[in-house]
């Protein structure tokens, strides 16, 4: 993996969830880990928190401390206009298309791929009464295969790929190019909001869209907490494109999540940036909803087999999953022996690290706590049948335990959320939603024979803490 220095110029913001132990530990990151600062890095550290990068030992420390999620970069003010091309595949729906191409103005040339739409001169009127050049594919060979049309017929540095049914109005791909000042970053996208007509369904993907990752801005890598960003919109390097092959045109879903894992295994950055907004129209009905998320599902299988180890479902800690299988079969002494469990392991991991061992107990509680939740969802997608079956018998305790699994995770989803929509209405459309995942991806595995999307983990090391003999400023 690369790691030149960040540049010159930049800056870095803390992760809202990076916290300083002592003047040499910081705790934070994703996944967490304890980083641990040398003499030289502490010295850096004070460079980073005064202002920008301006010597190597702090360009390293701000690579290390964005690489590892504790924060995030901060470009340059560009020096000039980015040089790049809109790109727009499009098939049919050439009403979304003059929306789309109406919001992008003419900052920047636009390339629009016709990916064999049933109605070609429809799609070549809408294409040129906005100035747009237009390449023709006579069959469709999905969105992947246009974006890799596309980058035949490019000479700009940079591509910015967008959606026909996106709303991209303003400079969102020129803010976004300021972040290519970092010769590393191949691939950097920004907030998708939703757009959807005032039904329930719309409200409810206003709320939970899944093309919309949420506020908090972040490197992008498998198994991190945002592990792909979705291509609706997306800038990127054109030469990384060509120099990874572009798009793999055999996958006609979860291509975006391919890309960026390529991107990250060849050693280049990925980020998302969601001080950066676009929107994208949504269904407005349940049943376009819930089949577009089981299409979505239908991608985990093979990216699976592509990608071996980058998907996991469900990985659970020994100790808190003890305390909280326990907690379900109503078993409190056990849970309280599993809870104990977790307090003492993660006390002798600090303690062996000489890392500070305040505030452990509310650490594990709140992972006992993320675990339900993650035990919850995973079971709502993964095997609602058996939830169901399980609240047929008598006996209140294990119909709240299954309820527990079932409702827990969307009714705290909308606590935190607080949306537009009732917890009731809210809870019914999180699990049909993640029901209609669960069956895309069981689909999937049929068709390529793997259990791999659905098989849970373990993980053995309560958390990850960087040697003391490690080279380098941290």
């Amino acid at each position: 993996m690369t790691t030149a220095p960040l540049p010159t110029g930049f800056r870095i913001v803390l992760d809202p969830d990076t916290k300083q132990l002592r003047d040499d530990l910081w705790f934070g990151g994703s996944p967490a880990r304890v980083l641990r600062l040398t003499p030289t890095g502490r010295k850096a550290w004070q460079e980073l928190a005064a202002g920008p990068v301006t010597s190597p030992t702090a360009g390293a420390l701000a690579r290390r401390l964005t690489d590892a999620g504790f924060a995030h970069p901060v470009p340059p003010a560009p020096s000039g206009p980015a040089d790049l091309t809109f790109v727009v595949p499009v098939l049919d729906r050439p009403g979304s298309l003059a929306r789309c191409l109406a919001s992008l103005g003419n900052r920047h040339p636009v390339l629009v791929v016709d990916d064999g739409s049933r109605d070609p001169e429809a799609i070549a009127k809408t294409a040129a009464a906005h100035g747009a050049t237009l390449v023709r594919r006579n069959e469709n060979g999905g969105p992947g295969a246009a974006r890799n049309t596309a980058l035949d017929h490019l000479h700009t540095e940079l591509v910015a790929f967008v959606d026909s049914d996106c709303t991209a109005p303003g400079d969102w791909a020129d803010r976004l190019a300021a972040h290519f000042a970092d010769p590393l970053l191949a691939a950097i996208a920004p907030r998708v909001r939703a757009l959807a007509r005032d039904t329930t369904a719309g409200r409810y993907t206003k709320a939970a869209g899944s093309l919309d990752l949420g506020d908090r801005p972040a490197r992008v890598a498998p198994r991190t907490r945002t592990s792909y960003v979705p291509t609706a919109a997306l800038v990127a390097r054109r030469a990384t494109l060509h120099e990874i092959g572009g798009f793999d045109p055999g996958l006609r879903v979860g291509e975006d999540v391919d890309l960026g894992w390529r991107l990250h295994a060849a050693g280049h950055r990925v980020r998302y940036a969601p001080d950066v907004h676009v929107g994208h129209h949504e269904p407005g009905t349940w049943r376009e909803l819930l089949g577009r998320r089981a299409r979505y599902g239908t991608s985990a299988a093979p990216l699976a087999r592509r990608h071996p180890g980058n998907l996991a479902p469900l990985v659970l800690h020994p100790w808190p999953a003890l305390t909280v299988g326990a907690l379900l079969a109503r078993r409190p002494l056990l849970a309280a022996g599993g809870f104990g469990g977790a307090v003492l392991s993660m006390l002798k991991t600090l303690q062996d690290n000489d890392i500070p061992t305040e505030g452990v107990v509310r650490a594990m509680g709140a992972a006992v706590h993320q675990t339900w939740l993650g035990a919850g969802r995973y079971g709502t997608q993964f095997a609602a049948p058996v939830l169901a079956a399980l609240l047929v018998p008598r006996g209140w305790g294990r119909r709240a335990a299954v309820a527990s699994l079932l409702l827990g995770p969307p009714l705290t989803a909308w606590a935190q959320r607080r949306p537009a929509l009732d917890p009731v209405r809210y809870t019914a459309g999180a699990v049909a939603d993640d029901i209609a995942y669960g069956a895309g991806v069981w689909a999937g595995c049929l068709t390529h024979r793997t259990a791999a999307p659905v098989r849970p983990e373990i993980a053995w090391r309560p958390l990850r803490v960087d040697s003391k003999e490690k080279r380098g400023p941290a």
